[in-house]
């Protein structure tokens, strides 16, 4: 709030008596003026008169001129737009929460071409136990209220989804593998687990695609299987894990060390039959995980990519392509510290695993980028970084597509971030291309530039 000074006026009381001066006071209260005795006209000289010189004119100071500021010269372009003619397109996610987020819903409307459900798509939140319980068939039950309300916003705004995730053991139901669907009854035997399983994809990919077709163009089938040292099989190129932090991997324990290429296969089947039902459904299916770009986790991938791509056969005796591309998650820089951010080195390993993705013969997508930072010190590093990034992802894209996608979960700065929220470790207070209101940062602005 600006203040106001008050002003005392103090009286100034001067007396002259025949060229005497009295003294005055300039308090604030009531003044005494001593009497001064009475002297002769004659001994009283004639005061003499100082020249007042003229007044010199105080010059007026002359303004600093303020710097005009240098236009933005992409202030009215968009990441999106130059993404697409360097061969990608521009995602980012979103929350059924942030649905009323006055902030984000015209960022989302209007940066980006592709949307991914934060958690609503997952099978722990699409799953209904009641439901499940008394279905009379013996098949799961979906409740898709929420991922509804997110496809729905797709659709009206032009935008595509992608699908996230089918198959993943973290935080799975487990009531899901129980007999009766009940969390305290034994866990059902290998054929009712398959069944279980094929059902559920089947059910949820032609829930999208009859319900909003061609909004949901691809699928991650399965997410994050492939191990980080310990929770696999030794002699297991493909490290499929086979528990998570202590946790059993239930997939693998009741369906086999197979259930990765056995879940392409029950989605490829229905994407297969919803094309045969329209010729127009288009749907990719992707293999998606964390730590790409690091040379054990991902020549793993790549065995594991192999592995389902020989697992079926065509009528003609070719093996069937059920893997159609890669999600490369792209947490780039410390976990949960600042130490290892903004290494330039992590760019070059980026683009070495897409290279090497791609000669698999499958699409890559960068599926749930977050350049981390967090401090707020570092932001134009963290920015410089940024059009680094980006200028690879252009090189790539010169002479054939070798990435398809690039998607920014890490979007917004969130300085107001508990240290111990899981959003803080994954992304940092400081990461994004926006600020906490969705406004643009010089991230953007050095991530656009380098495509342009």
């Amino acid at each position: 709030m600006r203040k106001f000074s008050k002003t005392v006026f103090a009286g100034l009381c001067c007396a002259v008596l025949l060229g005497s001066m009295a003294a005055c006071g300039n308090g604030g209260g009531s003044e005494e003026v001593t009497e001064v005795p009475a002297v002769t006209e004659a001994t009283t000289p004639e005061p003499t008169a100082t020249p007042t010189p003229e007044p010199t004119a105080t010059p007026k100071p002359t303004a600093t001129p303020k710097p005009t500021p240098t236009p933005n010269p992409y202030e009215d372009e968009f990441i999106k737009d130059a993404a697409l003619e360097c061969g990608f397109t521009f995602g980012t996610v979103i929350s059924h929460g942030q649905l009323s987020n006055k902030y984000y819903i015209p960022m989302a409307q209007s940066e980006f071409h592709v949307l991914t459900a934060s958690n609503e798509m997952k099978a722990y939140s699409l799953l209904d136990q009641p439901g499940s319980k008394n279905n009379p068939d013996g098949m799961p039950v979906m409740n898709y209220s929420q991922a509804d309300e997110i496809i729905a916003f797709a659709q009206e705004n032009g935008i595509k989804v992608r699908g996230h995730v089918l198959v993943w053991d973290a935080y799975m139901s487990d009531w899901f593998f129980r007999e009766g669907y009940d969390g305290k009854a034994p866990y059902v035997d290998q054929a009712t687990m398959k069944a279980r399983l094929k059902y559920y994809i089947d059910e949820v990919v032609t829930h999208f695609e009859t319900k909003f077709p061609g909004v949901v163009y691809c699928w991650d089938v399965v997410n994050e299987a492939v191990g980080d040292g310990g929770d696999y099989k030794g002699d297991d190129p493909r490290h499929v894990r086979t528990y998570r932090n202590s946790d059993e991997n239930m997939f693998y324990t009741l369906i086999g060390p197979d259930y990765v290429e056995y879940s392409f296969a029950c989605a490829k089947e229905t994407v297969e039959r919803l094309q045969a039902q329209n010729p127009e459904v288009s749907i990719d299916l992707y293999y998606n995980d964390y730590n790409t770009f690091f040379d054990g986790k991902r020549d793993a991938i790549i065995a594991l990519v192999k592995s389902i791509n020989s697992y079926e056969k065509n009528p003609d005796g070719t093996y069937k392509q059920l893997c159609d591309g890669i999600g490369m998650q792209s947490y780039i820089g410390g976990y949960g510290q600042q130490a290892g951010c903004m290494n330039t080195g992590d760019i070059a390993k980026v683009e070495k695993a897409i290279r090497m993705f791609h000669d698999l013969g499958v699409k890559v997508h960068v599926t749930e980028m977050s350049v981390r930072n967090f401090d707020k010190n570092q932001e134009a590093k963290h920015a410089e970084f940024y059009g680094k990034l980006f200028a690879m992802y252009k090189s790539l894209n010169e002479e054939e597509i070798l990435l398809s996608n690039v998607s920014i979960w890490g979007i917004c700065d969130d300085p107001m971030m508990s240290k111990t929220d899981y959003s803080y470790k994954m992304n940092g207070p400081y990461c994004g291309l926006f600020n906490r209101a969705c406004v643009r940062k010089d991230a953007y602005y050095k991530a656009l530039q380098a495509l342009k």
